[in-house]
């Protein structure tokens, strides 16, 4: 008979090994979920000062994340270079590479709206430009490379479909969101309207390839029914696109006059409107349909999964997507619906964040 020793309580080995494993390209949309959290803080009309000085630690805490998860990554991809490279060739992890480009420009962001007071102006604004300019050649990168991977090498199918596709292509309507902050920071002339036109070209081609996806995935729930419950949160993710878009256009009319001259300006103003009330419109049917799943899924058993994260994001890009239309409408309906959607990206945070916390220390 073969003795058994008890386990000892230091982690062994092999655990910390396997659990190295599985720290997968989505454990960044928990760093996006935390600068969001800060980021749509400080975007509210009105948002009172308190708020404000609770958004910088929260800050602080995801460019925290965002350090530990790359070094975390990096370390995977060192140790483990086949498990890696084998992520980006299975259809159900490649798309989660776009939550690194969307972490990266989510901190980035965070400097110059959160972290200004604490790291003084040129240095958010250089850890802003840095941070940007990484996070949208990244989400370059991805948007053209997991799309050829999905026609080259995966195998799939239309019953397939999933909000998760949208991950890759979205990434460069983040990038350009968050770039008109930049362009105040850049010499007057070509570089400002460079940067402006190019963030409507990103705008332009993540918009278009969503509206390709969209059918794909509405069709998939009318021919195959409900997501299975676990994946019900990736309902969400379709948020992410429409109220990072109303965010891009409102951002970009902002920036417009310190760019280009007055009379376009003056257009991408109204642009702003007739295209971000729609959009918010849209999205608050989907945001609907989708908490009526979500509702469906908890009365079937659904628990925690890294999934919940789901309910962070692409929340609060529609936070900053009413804020927007708040600002420039001066409707104080909007207002109200920018903090009631604010209070509920809270509430999703701390359900993510204590799940996480959990299932970690397990």
């Amino acid at each position: 008979m073969v003795a058994v020793t008890s386990p000892p309580l230091s982690l062994p080995v092999r655990p910390a090994r396997l659990a190295l494993r599985e720290v997968g390209p989505n454990w960044y949309a928990s760093v996006m979920g935390t600068a969001i959290v800060a980021n749509a803080g400080v975007a509210l009309p009105g948002s009172p000062t308190w708020l404000r000085d609770a958004c910088t630690p929260m800050w602080v805490l995801s460019l925290l994340l965002l350090a530990a998860v790359l070094v975390v990554r990096a370390v995977r991809w060192w140790k483990y270079p086949a498990d890696a490279r084998r992520d980006l060739h299975d259809p159900a992890v490649a798309p989660f590479f776009g939550c690194l480009a969307m972490a990266l420009l989510a901190v980035g962001a965070g400097a110059l709206a959160c972290g200004r007071g604490l790291l003084g102006a040129s240095a958010a604004v250089g850890l802003d430009a840095v941070l940007w300019t990484a996070g949208s050649v990244c989400g370059l990168v991805v948007a053209v490379l997991v799309p050829y991977l999905m026609v080259v090498r995966h195998r799939i199918d239309l019953d397939d479909a999933s909000p998760v596709w949208l991950l890759p292509i979205v990434a460069p309507m983040v990038s350009a969101a968050l770039g008109p902050a930049l362009v105040p920071h850049l010499p007057a002339g070509q570089a400002r309207e460079a940067l402006l036109i190019g963030c409507y070209a990103m705008f332009g081609m993540s918009l278009l390839a969503t509206l390709m996806l969209l059918p794909l995935v509405w069709g998939r729930l009318v021919r195959s029914g409900p997501l299975p419950v676990a994946l019900t949160p990736a309902l969400f993710l379709v948020l992410g696109p429409l109220g990072q878009s109303t965010t891009a256009v409102g951002n970009l009319a902002d920036a417009a006059p310190t760019a280009v001259a007055a009379p376009y300006a003056t257009a991408l103003h109204g642009f702003a409107l007739l295209y971000g009330v729609p959009v918010m419109g849209f999205a608050l049917l989907w945001l609907a349909l989708s908490l009526a799943q979500v509702v469906r899924a908890f009365r079937r058993g659904m628990r925690f999964s890294m999934t919940w994260w789901a309910f962070t994001f692409p929340v609060g890009t529609c936070v900053t997507g009413a804020a927007s239309l708040a600002r420039h409408t001066g409707l104080h309906a909007l207002t109200w619906l920018a903090v009631a959607l604010y209070a509920a990206l809270a509430v999703a945070w701390l359900a993510a964040a204590t799940g996480t916390l959990r299932s970690a220390l397990r």
